[in-house]
């Protein structure tokens, strides 16, 4: 039965990544690179200024939402999880190194795509009498689109996000906390799977202001962490750097030469696999941070929607791009285990392990690789059960809250302890499916989105 259901999901996924997501994903990148006049240049010095010109590392509780760093914490925790390491590992098996130029294409043209999330999710939030803050696609999918239509695509978002995010999506982080701290330390799945869904459930029961006090903290250790890792062994692996960009663009416009296959399926392969894994990874036009960027307080949408940018920067430019620069330094250049492709006993889950433990032994590289796994995949199970959750109470009200986080909870233990294919394959599937309705919004919203840029373009020159 679970092969026969992981079968027709991945027919599916093949027809949505293959050919829809592509056109969907860069066409909006295009659309607001233009709309903007490429806002993802031009602004991101201003983006980067306002992010770590203000980082700070308890930003306290925010009358009426986060601050703007918490926002920004609250969406990379959602961003960076295991689609950095085991999903770029997969994408790199699978469509080859080449796969890994697709991802930064997404992610370049995805930055002007966050920014028109972030400045609609701002424009479009309701502040409620206690103050308290509601936003995301829903609500400005129901700007764009008047009476049932409207209504029928919030819904049919709100649906897909809650199971997407919030039930398979945290099935597939905790799994990989579960397989990676088990192979590196011994210590059974089920052990490790009650240890994170109790964690998960006490920062749920503090609500949205302790996810984002978590977020704040996480977020820029466990960037930091990592880097140092991957840089030493980038350093120890320096002659092999060269190499190492040669074959990612190389391989981006010859794949068959590493994968096999024909030129045309090859190809297909690469891109498909850094556009799906690029979503997966930097979720640039998925509909999932604006739920966090529209609890931001700024003074006008375009200060959040240049912080967004950011954020698709560090996820894919700087956290992924350390992945695959580490995994093929080692697995690949230099011949390598994968020099001629695929290779026995390899697959995404033992990837970066096999690549950390080549310069620090296998004790050392798999406890590092399962500890940052850990931290990766922790933000992002409290990022997405927060948007779940909003998604919950806009369909439900605030009583069906609780109800959804045990679900939630018993689903992260769940998720520990069985195999992960079908699980990643649903998650892409929903993950997908929540771009179409996401897509038709912003693009009819596209007006807002220029005049947004325009008047913050001008308010910063004026500065």
């Amino acid at each position: 039965m679970e092969a026969a259901l992981l079968n027709i999901v991945q027919k599916i996924n093949g027809y949505l990544s293959d050919y829809i997501l592509i056109i969907l994903l860069i066409g909006a990148g295009l659309y607001f690179s233009i709309r903007t006049r490429f806002v993802q240049v031009r602004c991101f010095g201003e983006g980067m200024r306002r992010v770590f010109g203000n980082i700070k590392l308890h930003g306290g509780k925010q009358q009426g939402g986060f601050s703007s760093f918490q926002a920004l914490a609250t969406a990379i925790a959602a961003q960076v999880g295991t689609g950095n390491i085991v999903g770029a590992c997969g994408a790199i098996l699978i469509g080859g190194p080449g796969a890994i130029f697709w991802m930064w294409i997404i992610a370049f043209f995805g930055m002007a795509t966050i920014y028109a999330e972030a400045v609609l999710a701002q424009e479009t939030r309701v502040v409620n009498a206690d103050g308290s803050v509601h936003g995301g696609p829903v609500y400005y999918i129901k700007r764009a689109f008047k009476g049932g239509f409207g209504k029928f695509l919030a819904g049919f978002f709100a649906v897909a996000i809650i199971i997407a995010l919030g039930f398979i999506g945290s099935m597939v982080q905790s799994n990989s906390i579960g397989e990676s701290l088990s192979n590196a330390t011994g210590v059974p799945t089920w052990v490790i799977g009650i240890v994170v869904a109790a964690l998960s459930a006490f920062v749920f029961l503090g609500g949205s202001h302790r996810v984002a006090s978590w977020a704040e903290k996480i977020v820029p250790v466990m960037a930091c962490l990592y880097l140092i890792g991957g840089l030493v062994v980038l350093i120890a692996r320096i002659r092999f750097v060269p190499e190492t960009f040669g074959m990612i663009f190389r391989y981006a416009f010859e794949p068959q030469a590493i994968i096999g296959g024909s030129f045309g399926f090859a190809l297909k392969q690469a891109i498909s696999q850094g556009v799906k894994r690029g979503l997966f990874s930097n979720e640039a036009g998925m509909g999932s941070t604006p739920h966090a960027h529209a609890m931001a307080k700024v003074s006008c949408p375009h200060e959040q929607g240049v912080v967004a940018m950011i954020g698709v920067f560090i996820d894919t430019f700087v956290v992924l791009t350390m992945t695959a620069l580490v995994v093929i330094s080692t697995l690949y250049a230099g011949n390598g285990i994968l020099a001629s492709g695929a290779a026995e006993g390899v697959s995404k889950t033992n990837m970066a392990q096999l690549a950390f433990s080549s310069i620090m032994g296998n004790t050392a590289g798999s406890l590092f690789v399962a500890i940052c796994l850990m931290f990766f995949a922790f933000s992002t199970i409290l990022g997405w059960n927060f948007f779940g959750r909003i998604n919950v109470e806009y369909l439900f009200g605030k009583k069906a809250v609780p109800a959804y986080s045990i679900i939630a909870v018993a689903l992260i233990f769940l998720g520990s302890c069985v195999s992960n294919d079908l699980a990643w394959e649903l998650s892409d599937m929903f993950n997908q499916l929540m771009v179409i309705p996401n897509f038709l919004a912003i693009v009819a919203l596209g007006g807002l989105v220029a005049a947004a840029a325009r008047k913050g373009s001008r308010e910063t020159l004026k500065k």
